[in-house]
C-alpha cells in the first residue's frame, strides 16, 4: 500500500489558537510548528524549528499583533519563492499592510480572521464564522476561502481588510470593552439572575482568557476602534447625565 504524503503547512505560533488552528488543519496537512515556549506538539504537530516551518509550502502566522513585524522579518529568508503566507490576526488593515511590505514578491498572502477562539470552538468549527481579505492575489483568497468552506464548514465572509477592521471596531471593540469592565467588578451576583443578564455573562465568558495582547490588537491596533470607543464613552456620559438630572 503506497503511502500519500500530505502537504507540509508551517505553523508560527502554538499558543491556544495555534493548537485550535493545529487540531482542525492536522487531517489534511503534516503541521510543522514553531514556538520557542511551547513544550511539545500535542499529537497534532510537529515542533520544528523557525527555519524548517518557514520553508513549508503555505505558512499560517498564529502569533499577536503585535509581533507580526518581527515574525516576517524573522521567516523572509527561508520562505519559499511562492509560498502561501496566511495571518489569522483579530485586525486585518495592519497586519495586511506589513505582510505587503515585507515578504518577498513572488510570496502569496492571504489575511484571515477566525471570528472565534478557543472557548467558541469547544465542540467544534463547524457553522462558525471567518473573514477572509484579499491582501495579494484574489485566486489565493478564493482558494483559502473554498478550503474553509467545503473542508472546515465554516461560514465564509469575503470582505476587504478596511471593511473587516471596520465591522471588528464595534463586534469585537465593543463587546472586549464591556467585558474587560465586567470582569473588573467582579464578584457579580450568580443567584438572583435574568436570562439577559446570565447571556451577558456567557458573552464575558467567551473572552474572558484571552491574552492581553489579543485586548490590545483589537482596542489598539484597530484603525476604527477608537472613534467606536468615543461614541460609546460619549453616549454612556450622556445617559449618565440624564440619569443625574432626575
Amino acid at each position: 500500500m503506497t503511502h500519500v504524503q500530505r502537504p507540509r503547512l508551517g505553523l508560527i505560533g502554538f499558543g491556544a489558537f495555534g493548537r485550535l488552528t493545529a487540531r482542525h488543519l492536522a487531517t489534511w496537512f503534516d503541521i510543522l510548528a514553531h514556538d520557542p515556549t511551547a513544550a511539545d506538539g500535542e499529537g497534532v504537530a510537529t515542533l520544528v524549528s523557525l527555519e524548517e516551518a518557514a520553508a513549508c509550502p503555505t505558512v499560517v502566522l498564529a502569533v499577536p499583533v503585535e509581533a507580526l513585524e518581527a515574525t516576517l522579518e524573522a521567516i523572509r529568508p527561508h520562505l519559499s519563492s511562492d509560498a502561501l503566507v496566511i495571518d489569522v490576526g483579530s485586525v486585518k488593515v495592519k497586519p495586511a499592510r506589513l505582510m505587503a511590505e515585507a515578504l518577498p514578491e513572488g510570496v502569496r498572502i492571504v489575511g484571515t480572521h477566525p471570528l472565534f477562539g478557543p472557548q467558541s470552538a469547544r465542540d467544534g468549527v463547524a457553522g462558525l464564522r471567518i473573514a477572509v481579505c484579499e491582501v495579494r492575489g484574489q485566486r489565493d483568497a478564493r482558494r483559502v476561502a473554498a478550503f474553509c468552506r467545503k473542508m472546515l464548514k465554516l461560514n465564509v465572509f469575503q470582505v476587504s481588510p478596511e471593511d473587516h477592521d471596520r465591522e471588528a471596531a464595534t463586534v469585537q471593540g465593543l463587546t472586549h470593552l464591556i467585558a474587560r469592565v465586567l470582569l473588573a467588578m467582579e464578584p457579580l451576583p450568580t443567584r438572583m439572575t435574568t436570562a439577559s443578564f446570565e447571556r451577558l455573562m456567557q458573552a464575558v465568558d467567551m473572552v474572558r482568557h484571552d491574552s492581553p495582547a489579543v485586548f490590545r490588537a483589537i482596542e489598539r491596533d484597530n484603525p476604527f476602534a477608537a472613534e467606536v470607543r468615543e461614541r460609546f464613552f460619549t453616549l454612556a456620559e450622556e445617559a449618565r447625565g440624564e440619569l443625574d438630572a432626575g
